[in-house]
């Protein structure tokens, strides 16, 4: 035992640790927990003062003697780990033969190898068990092994991996996890750093929230995270560590594979990353399992009576841990175990190979089994696995432990041929330097017994299975309210998106597969009354009598609750949209997700987990609520959306919306939903709701393709003036643009076509799709795109207007041959009201008007002189700074 010679009483305190030796050995270290806690709570409530740490010694949380042996063949499992190793290495070196400087990584499945080998041999269940698929969610930059584990499957072929990262032009491999590039394959799109983990989360909430809502059994299932510790530094990697406990996810299991080093070099090498990542996990309540020792140290720990050998192991720095596996034993020896006499006689018998041969623990399958093990028992909670490994494993000098080892695509002949002695792979000399794939017979012992293993716990992995559901979605006129239009009374359209959802919710066949999600803005929505009728899921239902309980829309959470109301974490309910819009893959299950949100804080804010989104193929809708640069009145620059449609028209599978009206709405969502539901298209919708009151008109007969297909003729003026302009709008500002006919009619005899454009972004893909075909046919005849169909035979020019920046509207450019001006609201936005941001950005009716006038009289249709007499009738400054000066 290590004494601390500031120690008034050493002869009291060995009392003390005898006794609780003797609690130990009769009746075990739960007992003696329960003890240590009593104590410590007596002393604090006698005033003493005992500060909390979060961590425990530098050692394994599971001691030897309570260790769950692994039953499987460990020889057998040994040689398929090492032709997983040389397979994947040769995928990304054969790779950089082929074209230098195509990518890759072989350091951190080296690293991880023995983690996902476990895991595969006797914990992950397949799409076929009877349980239920278990979710893995794998690192990114590990794709090279689970593509090698594939191929032994015989699941992928040689031709296949021979093509990684090469699919551009024809089948090939992708880099990482792209359920989008492979769909049968990948399940969940990882390698942005940080959005695996939270994605992980909120799926292992979903699976909760399918459970006690009744509509899936899913207590058999887990979700496994595995991610780097460099990755860990990632906001969305830790943001979300405490609602896993919050909501009690003892499905989900995390694996951190701590190999101490990032891209770049050391993660901590001042610190320790793993004693740092223990404390925010056991802070936010996880279960935390230290896999930091390979069986080995075993013996070395039971040896040591001074307690040197883990004062050494808690002092040392993970940049000392670093160099230790990088020089070899000789330094180790020096370095680690030369600190102190005591751990130089402990090791004075062992070998410096021996030395170096030390495990850590993530290289042990019989830890790493004992630690899943461990983690599959646990109730009440999540659990991480902190698991200690060298980033290179089995590299030798090419790179283990080595800073450069993250970005090693090259293995010269030596290191080769050292890594093939070592891990005994059967390839001659006189094969080495091609780097050839090996697969052993499909009746070897190796093969059957991979097989044999998954057979038994359901099938492959990864594996994305989709079996469509056949869901009968209501009729159209359904939402015949919304079709109808509002007469004299005033809504917006956030509001008649309530009303549709409402309805939606009450249909027999899909009312329960709706999950509104909210990231704490229901209120502002005007969606609180759901509270009531829906409650808000919880995974305690409601310990509380709530203080509005004698009121109408009273706050109601509950076991069974539809709403997921996320509280203020955009990156969480944008994870939780994902794993809802992905639940007809990933559960034979569909879902139809709306999440609703303040739009600025939409697209801007989590446009990676949107891009994610697509890449997972999930089917849902998006409400950017209070949406628009202006109509968000007062509240200012960092409130008021002007660019979120331009964001989404980037994501190929999102399908983006402005409409003006509620019948816009109702027909987009109906469509949207038999595209997703019905047609099973992988998509999703972006709508941008507003929250600006007004009439709605009925729907004109016979628009409903053109709204969806993104522009309508909304009204046309009977009788066309000579002076004739087309106007066309969305959104909020199509109200002005009506107006602007208005006055064009009135005050300037200048007549005008009206057209409603609900998506610029959809008429300006129409056009890409149309100008390709032209482009690839160039001997029949052209055809038009659906905007140049729409305004072909139109006369005047073209003024366009909406509530979001002009890069939006002048996406349409290429496809109109009249005459085109945009009005636009770029720049930074300001507190005001309506009326004056209007003004201010240039898009109202006043500023319409001056537009076409002028449109008009660069054709020479009006004189100039009547734009300088609008200018001045309007009150428009003409030397006032554009909106968006800096």
């Amino acid at each position: 035992m290590q004494t601390d010679e500031n120690d008034p009483n050493p002869t009291e305190t060995r009392e003390w640790l005898d006794a609780l030796q003797a609690v130990l050995e009769r009746e075990g270290p739960e007992r003696a927990h329960q003890l240590l806690e009593s104590l410590v709570e007596k002393a604090r409530l006698s005033g003493a003062f005992i500060p909390f740490s979060p961590n425990t010694p530098y050692i394994n949380t599971i001691p030897p003697h309570l260790e769950e042996r692994s039953p499987g063949n460990h020889e057998l499992e040994w040689k398929i780990r090492s032709l997983l190793r040389w397979n994947a290495m040769a995928l990304v070196v054969n790779a950089n033969k082929e074209h230098h400087g195509i990518g890759g990584h072989i350091a951190s499945y080296a690293s991880a190898a023995t983690l996902y080998e476990i895991g595969f041999n006797h914990f992950w269940k397949g799409p076929d068990h009877a349980d239920g698929q278990d979710l893995v969610y794998i690192q990114g930059h590990c794709t090279p092994g689970i593509y090698a584990r594939a191929y032994l499957e015989g699941r992928l072929t040689e031709e296949q991996l021979d093509r990684f990262r090469m699919e551009a032009l024809s089948p090939g491999l992708s880099s990482y996890p792209h359920p989008w590039l492979m769909p049968d394959f990948w399940q969940f799109a990882t390698v942005s750093m940080g959005l695996g983990p939270i994605m992980a989360i909120y799926q292992a909430r979903l699976m909760k929230y399918l459970h006690h809502r009744g509509l899936k059994d899913t207590a058999k299932r887990k979700v496994w995270c595995f991610c780097g510790d460099g990755e860990m530094d990632e906001p969305e990697s830790v943001g979300a560590l405490d609602i896993a406990d919050r909501e009690k996810l003892d499905n989900l299991v995390f694996v951190v594979n701590c190999n101490l080093q990032r891209l770049d070099g050391p993660v901590r090498g001042n610190g320790k990353i793993i004693q740092e990542l223990e404390g925010y996990f056991r802070g936010a309540g996880w279960n935390v399992i230290k896999l930091v020792w390979g069986g080995p140290w075993d013996s070395l720990l039971a040896r040591d009576g001074s307690g040197k050998l883990i004062q050494a192991m808690n002092e040392t720095v993970d940049g000392e841990y670093q160099s230790y596996k990088a020089r070899g034993g000789a330094y180790t020896r020096e370095h680690f175990f030369g600190k102190y006499p005591e751990l130089q006689r402990l090791v004075a018998t062992m070998s410096d190979e021996e030395i170096a041969a030390l495990p850590r623990g993530g290289h042990d399958p019989h830890k790493v089994y004992a630690a899943y093990a461990a983690a599959m028992k646990h109730t009440g909670s999540p659990t991480v696995i902190l698991a200690k490994t060298v980033k290179g494993y089995g590299m030798g000098e090419a790179g283990e432990g080595q800073n450069i080892t993250h970005q090693q695509k090259k293995i010269g002949l030596e290191a080769l041929r050292k890594f093939r002695d070592r891990f005994k792979i059967p390839v001659p000399d006189d094969q080495l330097e091609a780097m050839p794939f090996y697969k052993p017979a499909d009746d070897s012992p190796e093969i059957q017994y991979l097989k044999q293993r998954r057979a038994e716990l359901g099938g492959s992995l990864p594996a994305r299975v989709v079996r469509p559901e056949t869901l009968e979605i209501p009729p159209l006129a359904t939402f015949q309210r919304l079709l109808d239009g509002t007469g004299e009374r005033e809504i917006s359209t956030t509001m008649a998106f309530v009303q549709l959802l409402q309805t939606l919710i009450r249909d027999k066949n899909v009312g329960n597969r709706v999950v509104p999600i909210i990231p704490d803005e229901a209120r502002t929505f005007g969606m609180e009354g759901m509270f009531r009728q829906l409650g808000i899921y919880s995974i305690v239902g409601q310990k509380y009598k709530p203080e509005d309980a004698d009121q109408l829309a009273f706050y109601k959470e509950d076991i069974k609750g539809q709403i997921l109301e996320e509280g203020i974490t955009e990156s969480g309910a944008m994870s939780s949209f994902i794993a809802a819009g992905t639940s007809y893959a990933n559960h034979q299950f569909t879902l139809l997700p709306f999440y609703a949100f303040y739009s600025m804080f939409g697209f801007q804010r989590v446009m990676d987990l949107c891009w994610a989104a697509g890449d997972m193929r999930a089917r849902g809708f998006l409400l950017g609520a209070t949406a628009g640069r202006t109509t968000i009145n007062g509240e200012g620059l960092q409130h008021e959306d002007g660019h979120s449609l331009v964001m989404a028209g980037l994501v190929p599978n999102c399908k983006s919306y402005d409409p003006a009206f509620g019948y816009e709405l109702a027909v987009i969502i109906h469509h949207g939903l038999r595209e997703m539901v019905v047609d099973q298209h992988d998509c999703y919708y972006y709508l941008t709701i507003y929250n600006e009151n007004h009439t709605h008109p009925a729907m004109p007969a016979g628009v409903e393709s053109g709204i969806v297909k993104g522009l309508y003729l909304f009204k046309s003026d009977d009788k066309p003036a000579a002076a004739h302009v087309q106007l066309m709008g969305s959104g909020s500002i199509m109200r002005e643009v009506i107006a602007a006919s208005d006055l064009l009619r009135e005050e300037w005899g200048v007549t005008s076509d009206v057209w409603s454009a609900p998506s610029f972004n959809e008429l300006a893909r129409d056009g890409r799709e149309v100008e390709r075909w032209n482009l690839l046919n160039p001997s029949k005849p052209p055809r038009k795109s659906y905007v140049a169909e729409c305004l072909g035979g139109m006369t005047g020019p073209v003024i366009a207007a909406t509530d979001w920046v002009r890069a939006y509207a002048e996406s349409i450019r290429p496809y109109l041959s009249a005459p085109y001006h945009v009005l636009g609201t770029d720049g930074f936005g300001r507190s005001d009201n309506r009326p004056a941001l209007r003004d201010f950005f240039e898009v109202d009716r006043r500023w319409i008007v001056v537009k076409a006038l002028a449109a008009l009289a660069e054709q020479g249709t009006v004189p100039a002189e009547r734009v300088a007499q609008a200018i001045k009738i309007y009150g428009i400054k003409p030397n006032r700074a554009a909106p968006w000066t800096v």
